[in-house]
């Protein structure tokens, strides 16, 4: 856990299982960062993330590195809710990823998180929305990296295919570098933004929830997809520097190979003008 400082998490009332036994959560990736200055309220539920409720039933959890998570909104307030944040959205994406889970109140159960869901804890708290509220995100931001990386991989594998089997070198250097700039973004965006290793902050007032959070990451496969996608951005960015590497020696050499060419042509040429000045 981080040492970052403890959320304001207030009293709100809990919601019972019987007014309500059930909440649909969606984590939205709607960009590369979230603007949250200025939205402190009073129904605030917590600061990190900035939570608070929306309406009479719904919640709200934003996340600086650019998902929202909304639960219990009908698609009106979602409609409304998302069009009030667009304005603080810094680098919107053309498509907004979603996760999407059932939170259910089962108060005679301990939190568990069964395949496929729904998720069932003792009741509808705030707190346990935040638990839930993180995985989800962090889940969310990591599937749009993943297939950001996808990509780069079906870019360079031609390209290293194209070097195992025929000895060409890819010939655009700048393409080479974009595709390293893709993987370093990536990876700053998994350490620096989504820090998929830290919990939620929530937790260091209630360890009580520990447990549900851990089975939430086992859920969602945090950790393991965290470290495949570490490990995939590794083989990118070695297999693009070996290829820039590459192209530079391969650019030097000839660049040798041409000052000799032209040292030879001045030789013979000084050579020729002695001959002649020989001759006369």
């Amino acid at each position: 856990m981080t040492n970052s400082a403890t959320p304001t998490v207030t009293d709100t009332p809990r919601i019972a299982a019987a007014d309500r036994p059930r909440l649909t959560i969606r984590a939205l990736l709607m960009g590369d960062r979230l603007d949250t200055a200025g939205l402190e309220r009073p129904d605030m539920i917590a600061s990190t993330p900035f939570a608070f409720r929306v309406g009479d039933r719904g919640f709200a959890a934003l996340f600086r590195y650019g998902v929202v998570v909304l639960a219990g909104l009908s698609p009106i307030e979602e409609d409304d809710f998302l069009r009030m944040l667009t304005p603080r959205i810094l680098g919107p994406l053309p498509r907004l990823d979603q996760e999407v889970a059932i939170m259910e109140a089962t108060a005679e159960r301990e939190d568990q998180v069964p395949p496929g869901g729904p998720i069932q804890v003792r009741d509808l708290a705030p707190e346990r929305f935040l638990v839930v509220a993180d995985a989800l995100a962090k889940s969310v931001a990591m599937a749009h990296n993943e297939r950001a990386v996808s990509a780069v991989f079906d870019v360079i594998d031609p390209l290293a295919r194209d070097l195992a089997r025929e000895g060409r070198l890819p010939k655009d250097r700048k393409r080479i570098l974009k595709i390293i700039g893709e993987a370093l973004l990536v990876d700053h965006r998994m350490s620096g933004r989504v820090a998929v290793e830290d919990k939620p902050d929530v937790l260091w007032d209630r360890s009580d929830l520990e447990r549900l959070y851990a089975r939430l990451e086992d859920e969602y496969e945090l950790s393991e997809r965290a470290r495949t996608l570490a490990r995939k951005i590794g083989v990118v960015q070695e297999t693009a520097r070996a290829l820039t590497d590459l192209i530079d020696a391969k650019r030097s050499a000839g660049l040798e190979v041409t000052i000799v060419l032209l040292i030879v042509i001045e030789v013979i040429l000084i050579v020729v003008q002695m001959t002649i000045g020989i001759a006369h």
